[in-house]
């Protein structure tokens, strides 16, 4: 698609705007951001604008010319009831997020991975599947790791048709889609969140669905075949089936036998890894490592390079991460952790009493699940945030009661700290958004890891 010359309007002045802006710039387009936020508030963002030579609309006049568009590239955050797309579809200019503008550039496959849960950590875990394979591979897209946050168009204005480009893709992103295509995608899990976006489970689900929307016959869909929400759909994509499961055997993909981890491609099975040797824990991460080597074989991969990738493969940053252990209390921060089902499966996977910290910022959740287990394998629950009392209620209702509330995260790791006992851990697992009480789920992560050294250091000190 050649963008020389052609006026482009970006929607969202952030991350991955800039990332779309840069690359059409060096592509020749004429650009035009836009924001919602006045000049006090995007300080940094205007001086960016200024130094690419792109012009700016902000605050009350943000989308005073839009209609003169050609195409108008949306960031994720950017709801449908925008006035800047209200005005795209009543001008019928074409909108196209910045997941398909990279597509329509890229000389390089994608592999692709979407769900609920399980993302970021199934991601880079093909990346280094693909890296050990011996291919120069992209880590990409909504995926936030440590180090690891590369826009997904960034990836593809560098790559070659030599490398590969793995990225994590939202339902945000698959929104405005209209040709993106990867070689390989990944549904891991369908599950209630962006309850606070979406109106109920289906419109997110079909969201989801979207990423094997423009799939052809040549290409891979790679199914979690133990979530029936997934699978209703698969009748209808295009692509060449791959499932991978806890519970029972794959023609196609990938299973779990024993302690081992098997794959059949259609000429019969055979082993891939044990998960005795695996550095990851819990059921959840076990499904996470069938889809990373599903997805690595249906690419054509070596399966000795996915056993070499799964077993020194640690989880990312704010995901399970070991903090510290003190005086025999383990610390776990698993910051990332923003809705009920992730929670779940982060206390299934401890395997130890665990101190909860756990609050936040609602999505429009249901917690009920999340009282439940609590009430299972929860010691105590200290609680935090704006919407603490929602999480109070559904344990309650779960007949649990062993619950404290904390002004602060420093307070919190102190209460729990107090509360906790050897053998026991403490879990920071929130089920909830960040934004009430800190800028994202890296800053909760970091506060609370800096709260577990100061004790560490006390403790120390005191000794």
């Amino acid at each position: 698609m050649d963008f020389l010359n052609r006026n482009i309007h970006i929607i969202g002045m952030a991350r991955s705007g800039f990332a779309a802006a840069e690359v059409l710039v060096s592509l020749g387009a004429r650009l035009t951001m836009h924001d919602r936020k006045d000049a006090a508030q995007l300080t940094d963002e205007l001086n960016r604008i200024s130094e690419l030579g792109i012009t700016a609309r902000i605050g009350d006049s943000a989308y005073a010319d839009i209609d003169e568009a050609d195409y108008i590239v949306a960031s994720p955050g950017v709801p449908g009831t925008c006035p800047g797309l209200v005005v795209a579809r009543e001008k019928r200019i074409p909108v196209m997020s910045e997941i398909e503008l990279a597509y329509r550039i890229s000389p390089a496959p994608i592999i692709a991975v979407t769900g609920t849960n399980g993302k970021t950590t199934t991601t880079a875990l093909i990346g280094e599947i693909m890296q050990r394979s011996g291919r120069k591979t992209f880590i990409a897209g909504n995926i936030v790791a440590g180090s690891i946050r590369l826009p997904l168009v960034s990836a593809a204005a560098q790559a070659s048709p030599s490398d590969v480009i793995v990225a994590e893709i939202s339902s945000f992103q698959l929104e405005t889609i209209t040709s993106f295509r990867p070689k390989v995608a990944a549904l891991l899990n369908i599950t209630g969140d962006h309850m606070d976006r979406y109106p109920d489970l289906e419109p997110y689900a079909r969201a989801k669905v979207r990423l094997f929307e423009y799939q052809l016959a040549d290409d891979y869909a790679v199914l979690n075949a133990d979530d029936p929400m997934v699978m209703r759909y698969a009748a209808n994509f295009k692509s060449r089936i791959w499932t991978f499961t806890l519970k029972g055997n794959a023609d196609f993909g990938t299973f779990h036998r024993g302690t081992e981890v098997w794959a059949n491609t259609g000429s019969g099975e055979y082993l891939v890894c044990d998960t005795a040797d695996m550095k990851l824990r819990g059921i959840h991460n076990l499904q996470n490592v069938l889809a990373a080597a599903a997805a690595g074989l249906a690419f054509g991969v070596d399966p000795s390079s996915i056993q070499e990738a799964v077993n020194s493969f640690a989880a990312p940053e704010h995901r399970l991460e070991p903090v510290l252990e003190i005086n025999g209390i383990e610390f776990l921060n698993n910051s990332m952790c923003t809705n009920v089902a992730a929670g779940v499966c982060s206390l299934e996977a401890i395997g130890r009493p665990a101190v909860v910290i756990a609050g936040g910022k609602d999505k429009g959740s249901d917690y009920t699940a999340l009282g439940a287990a609590f009430a299972k394998y929860a010691k105590h629950v200290v609680l935090i945030g704006k919407d603490a009392h929602l999480l109070e209620s559904a344990a309650r209702a779960a007949g649990f009661d062993r619950i404290s509330h904390a002004s602060s995260m420093e307070d919190a790791v102190e209460k729990s700290w107090e509360i906790a006992e050897t053998g026991d851990t403490v879990l920071l697992s929130p089920c909830c958004a960040s934004f009430d009480m800190f800028d994202d789920f890296e800053h909760r992560g970091r506060v609370f890891k800096d709260s577990v050294i100061a004790i560490a250091n006390r403790v120390e000190v005191k000794r």
